[in-house]
């Protein structure tokens, strides 16, 4: 950890060439950005934007800049390098160095993968038939990785007779993916590499073609999908569909049963299939369903028909199913109707029995129906607050169900569950090194009420004993976007925190999906603020319950999270301790105007289109950056990435320098950039981890604990 911080400090005479770095006493001051004036026009309202410029990724002076503040983030964060030293090997200490996931069975073949002690990068494993069988090694990515700051494999697919293998792998991580293949009989890899791709291709049954993504060069959107033959140049692959809608993005995969190849075009709201027998590579694809306006559906195939999840007169979704031959709505037959209390997330079907993942008040709940109408149960769980997930099942015929649990105070653990008999194995409970015993924590749920009413959700965990005075240190995570559920986990990190008095809480604010559909459509577009004093009404009910204090709160959110924690910082700054902002979209309106960036266009749903006067005034309202002003802000840690293709760097990077200038307290506000990394950090399985440890001593130090 002491080199992670001494190798930033060889940056800081570069800074000199920002106004005043260091005063006389050499005393460390922030690097001040320059500011150029750009004049930002829309709806006959012009905003000027001093640090424009900060977007010119390629720009030498915007590397130094980034530099400067990696040097200065260093020299205010010295006196903890060596604590940060200690978090990093008390986290990393407790990960088991060799371990195993579960294997799963697919086409005659056990497959999992294994890390071994001090590596990095996981290994790609299978065995035939039995694990008792031989193993055989299909990628070694520590060997692969070798020589590179970053290397990600994704997208793994094996041939349908089991002889090759395709993959993707991402050096620079801007989620641009090259596809290779190998021959897993002779280790040979082919000739063919397959460059700009989502890292994904799926298999015909001819074992010699394969489908794949390609990304729009400018703004990274999925939009074509080309087929490949091994061994043809990919240059002359021809283009099967191309998604020209600009708000929808595309991939390509494989059913469960291994039967079809299905192109999905997505939207926030809207999607569309369609499909091809796989053993007909050379045939076309039909569309299941043309795309409506906010009918959202997904498919899967069992036998001689295809099962549908979907919207349609259904907020909360309901479940269909159709003949193979007669696709269209108009043909869909209702097996699970909708209920306005239940969300239905998730489904796998078995030779028997049908098993559903639901969510009903907040909570994950797994469902069993028998085909034959005689059962019809939910699974029992006892914890206040908890996640269940269904898991890897692609057996049919099959009564065991394989589902995965875990808990604030429990660590994941992957089941198999007796349909017909009701008995449960636990298979693999994650292992915390050094030991762990859960009754010494504490995990509750509770609700705080939002100005208009609303019950907001809060998971809490922390170790048991501590007094509810107000005295304890405490940590508000949150997201609420894209209807995506923060829901309470373990985390063996976390214990870093809890162990030192802190308690841990997740606000499960509006804009998840938490609470169901509705809680999602109450937390965007025009009603995003509620995503905002959600939160804030989080913070103030744990601070009149006594669980902590305004000079004790930290705030945390990351990408749209730190969109979240951006907005609550502007409107209720005297609320929180500290803030940690993790590749922070703060930029709202600027980057939603502009088309050239990853992501905008499909985003128009989520949060507006600014070409529309509405949206452009309701998102200037809240945009963290456009709403910074000259007040006391609490202490503050942003980080990003260079590489990131979710949120350019330039946006917290402008944020950190506009609060520089305007704010009126002498706290720390700190930015650190990942140069070698984007938006998900580190490839490494450890190396993330050091970055987790300066945020934890960042909140540490500032809780004078």
């Amino acid at each position: 950890m002491k080199a992670f911080f001494s190798s930033s400090l060889l940056f800081i005479a570069a800074i000199l060439i920002f106004s005043g770095c260091v005063d006389n006493n050499n005393t460390m001051k922030p690097p001040v950005a320059k500011k150029i004036n750009k004049e930002l026009t829309a709806h006959d309202h012009t905003r000027i934007d001093p640090y424009y410029w900060l977007n010119e990724r390629e720009n030498p002076e915007v590397i130094s800049y980034l530099e400067a503040e990696n040097a200065y983030t260093s020299a205010m964060l010295k006196h903890t390098a060596e604590f940060q030293t200690t978090l990093y090997d008390e986290i990393v200490g407790r990960i088991k160095q060799t371990d195993m996931s579960v294997p799963y069975k697919r086409n005659g073949y056990y497959y999992y993968s294994r890390y071994e002690e001090g590596k990095e990068y996981p290994v790609y494993c299978r065995k035939k038939g039995n694990l008792e069988a031989d193993e055989e090694i299909m990628l070694n990515v520590n060997e692969m990785a070798e020589g590179y700051s970053y290397f990600q494999v994704g997208g793994i697919s094996v041939s349908h007779n089991n002889k090759i293998i395709a993959y993707g792998v991402d050096t620079v991580s801007r989620r641009k993916y090259t596809i290779y293949f190998k021959d897993l009989e002779s280790g040979e890899l082919y000739d063919d590499a397959i460059q700009n791709t989502t890292g994904y291709a799926p298999w015909a049954a001819d074992n010699k073609t394969v489908f794949y993504t390609r990304k729009d060069e400018m703004t990274l959107r999925a939009d074509k999908i080309y087929k490949h033959v091994l061994g043809e140049e990919p240059e002359a692959d021809p283009m099967i569909y191309h998604e020209e809608d600009e708000t929808f993005g595309t991939g390509v995969s494989l059913s469960k049963s291994m039967e079809y190849l299905m192109i999905g075009s997505f939207s926030t709201l809207s999607t569309e299939y369609r499909f091809l027998n796989s053993s007909k590579p050379d045939g076309e694809f039909k569309v299941f369903q043309a795309r409506q306006e906010k009918l959202e559906y997904f498919v899967s195939h069992y036998k001689n028909k295809f099962y549908i999840r979907t919207n349609l007169d259904a907020k909360n979704f309901r479940l269909m199913e159709t003949p193979l031959v007669k696709t269209g709505m108009k043909y869909w037959k209702e097996v699970i109707p909708h209920r306005e209390d239940v969300l239905l997330e998730d489904y796998d079907v078995f030779n028997k029995y049908l098993a559903l993942q639901e969510r009903i008040n907040g909570l994950t709940e797994i469902r069993i129906l028998s085909h034959n109408g005689k059962k019809d149960f939910y699974i029992e769980f006892k914890e206040q607050t908890y996640l269940v997930y269904l898991s890897t099942n692609l057996d049919f015929d099959t009564d065991l169900l394989r589902y995965g649990y875990t808990s604030m105070t429990i660590p994941n653990s992957v089941y198999d569950y007796n349909m017909k008999t009701g008995d449960a194995e636990l298979l693999k409970r994650q292992e915390v090194v050094g030991g762990y015993d859960p009754d010494e924590y504490f995990a509750e749920r509770l609700f705080a009420t939002a100005p208009d009413g609303a019950k907001v959700p809060i998971s809490l965990v922390y170790k048991k004993g501590i007094a509810k005075d107000g005295s304890n240190p405490t940590v508000l995570y949150g997201y609420g976007s894209y209807g995506s559920s923060m829901d309470p986990y373990f985390s063996s990190v976390r214990l870093s925190l809890l162990d030192r008095g802190f308690v841990y809480a997740i606000a499960h604010v509006r804009g998840g999906e938490e609470m169901g559909r509705w809680w999602y459509e109450d937390g965007k577009l025009l009603k995003k603020k509620n995503t905002f004093t959600d939160f804030i009404s989080c913070a103030e009910f744990l601070i009149a319950e006594k669980f902590t204090s305004s000079e004790k709160i930290f705030a945390m959110g990351g990408s749209a999270g730190g969109l979240l924690v951006g907005a609550v910082v502007n409107m209720r700054p005297e609320l929180f301790k500290g803030v940690i902002a993790a590749v922070p979209f703060v930029d709202v309106v600027t980057t939603m105007q502009d088309e050239s960036i990853p992501l905008t266009t499909g985003e128009y749903d989520e949060w507006g289109n600014p070409n529309e006067k509405e949206y452009y005034e309701y998102m200037l309202s809240y945009s963290p950056y456009d709403n910074v002003e000259a007040k006391d802000y609490p202490a503050m840690l942003i980080t990003t990435g260079l590489h990131d293709s979710q949120v350019q760097y330039w946006e917290p990077a402008k944020w950190v320098a506009k609060m520089r200038d305007m704010k009126t307290d002498d706290k720390l506000l700190v930015l650190w950039i990942n140069m070698d990394y984007g938006h998900g950090g580190a490839s490494g399985r450890f190396q993330r981890y050091k970055e987790v440890a300066l945020e934890y001593a960042f909140m540490i130090d500032q809780a004078g604990k």
